[in-house]
């Protein structure tokens, strides 16, 4: 077949619509759809039966950082700052110290197995650091699965939060091998430089991204994403320019919008957990086209020991370190933090960075992180709820909560409902709802004008006499509710 555009096009869209048919099937199977999407690309590559040869580790880097953009700014959009603010400290904790001795415990391990020199070792355990929750809640998904405590918003936390150090100490190493002359305690005022520069990227463009999708009034609403998109992108790569971590910029950007009031924001999540997902199943499909499964055989020893040693040794050791001062996480607690360490989309990403900067020993850290991800997905993802039952932090299916219907507001569901009627002296009259000032805990649910019922989104004009619905989770709130719309009670 020849290669046209016409022809990308087709074997694209044949390959997107197996993953997700695929996906389908692993959520009834409980197989992470990492393991599927990967699978799909191998198949379709030079050494499957689909037989496309594909050996660009550019094109794959490319892909793969615009959808680890796309993935980090989707999980910093979702999260809640109300659910992650208890657990800040110890979710830093695994992200920082937890990613860093997970490298050197890897790295020295490696560097005497495979007979290579520490800083090459140092390399691997470097790329593989970083842990990855995607096919994680995939699979609490579909088993119907809880967890007890902050165990979910610490997953959530420490996969959004530590890839910008994975990254960090990927560049760094790949620094150390390519200029044998250089000091590893260089590193320290360049991870210093780009965290601070990367944090504070993230807060004012957050901050930023809030206020233009408030205040541009675009005149067609599927405008907004792309506006939204456009932040983003600027906001990696300017970071990125002034010689900050992007990947840290993207996700506190996202954490502080995602915790604020804006115009179409279900409908924004909404896209871009879409867009997270479309970037994930592209970005497997390239990794599982580049890798070829016959260079595979002669590192599956050492593979399989590194991968073993990973899950069983470093990442526990990790894990009971970060968390050794933290409160309220007993052992079996930590040990479930330790097994959902799996390794997924960043270190395979990461992976590509060594064979573009020319390190010898590229090709062969690229086919052992390819195997430590792919048999870590296999065995942790697999035995993930049967390990929670086992350590008892899964929530008993009688008393989890379900939603039978999904609806608009079911993230905002509260206990207290109550009518207003705008007063001509109230201080909101000709003000778009995102403007008020609400609380976070409230939402207007529906407005009755001139006989109409509106459904609310955040530029909706109030009017004079407009008759509001709004619920709010309790009296302190409703007090607060009152006074922002000038009414007294």
């Amino acid at each position: 077949m020849s290669v046209s555009v016409e022809n990308i096009l087709l074997l694209g869209s044949i390959l997107l619509f197996i993953s997700i048919i695929a996906s389908k099937t692993s959520f009834r199977l409980g197989i992470p759809t990492l393991l599927l999407f990967l699978l799909v690309g191998m198949l379709a590559g030079s050494d499957g039966p689909g037989g496309i040869y594909f050996n660009d580790p550019k094109i794959a880097q490319f892909l793969g950082v615009v959808a680890l953009t796309f993935i980090l700014f989707s999980g910093g959009l979702d999260t809640k700052w109300e659910s992650v603010k208890p657990i800040v400290r110890q979710g830093l904790s695994l992200s920082t110290l937890g990613v860093l001795l997970t490298a050197i415990i890897v790295g020295v391990f490696s560097s005497y197995l495979l007979n290579v020199t520490l800083f090459e070792g140092m390399l691997l355990g470097a790329i593989v650091s970083s842990t990855d929750a995607a096919a994680v809640f995939s699979i609490l998904r579909s088993k119907n699965l809880g967890l007890k405590g902050n165990l979910r918003p610490t997953l959530e936390f420490e996969s959004g939060s530590n890839d910008p150090m994975a990254y960090f100490l990927t560049i760094g190493m790949i620094y150390l091998i390519s200029n044998p002359e250089a000091s590893v305690f260089s590193l320290i005022p360049k991870f210093l430089t780009g965290m601070l520069i990367g944090a504070a990227c993230g807060f004012v463009m957050g901050r930023a991204m809030r206020w233009l999708v408030n205040i541009i009034k675009l005149d067609v609403a599927g405008l907004y994403p792309v506006l939204v998109l456009s932040l983003v992108f600027f906001t990696f790569s300017f970071t990125d320019f002034i010689g900050g971590n992007g990947f840290l910029a993207i996700y506190i950007s996202a954490i502080i919008l995602g915790s604020s009031n804006f115009i179409h924001k279900k409908s924004l999540i909404r896209f871009y957990d879409g867009m997270a997902w479309l970037m994930q199943i592209i970005m497997f499909l390239t990794l599982g086209l580049l890798v070829f499964p016959s260079k595979l055989i002669p590192i599956l020893i050492p593979g399989i020991l590194i991968s073993v040693f990973l899950i069983l040794v470093a990442r526990p050791i990790a894990v009971f370190t970060s968390l050794a001062f933290t409160q309220g996480l007993n052992a079996r607690k930590k040990f479930f933090l330790s097994w959902v360490g799996l390794r997924g989309a960043a270190p395979i990403v990461f992976a590509t960075y060594p064979m573009l900067a020319g390190i010898p020993y590229a090709e062969t850290i690229f086919n052992l992180v390819f195997f430590i991800s792919v048999s870590s997905v296999i065995l942790q993802g697999t035995t993930l709820p049967i390990v929670a039952r086992w350590l008892h932090v899964s929530v008993p299916s009688a008393i989890k909560r379900k939603f039978p219907i999904d609806l608009e507001m079911n993230d905002d569901l509260k206990s207290e409902l109550i009518e207003l009627d705008i007063p001509q002296t109230s201080p909101v009259i000709g003000k778009a709802i995102v403007q008020i000032g609400l609380p976070k805990a409230a939402v207007i649910v529906l407005i009755h004008r001139n006989g109409k019922y509106i459904p609310p989104s955040g530029e909706t004009i109030i009017n004079v006499h407009d008759h509001l619905l709004v619920m709010a989770d309790n009296k302190q709130t409703l007090e607060e509710v009152h006074q922002a719309f000038g009414v007294t009670k």
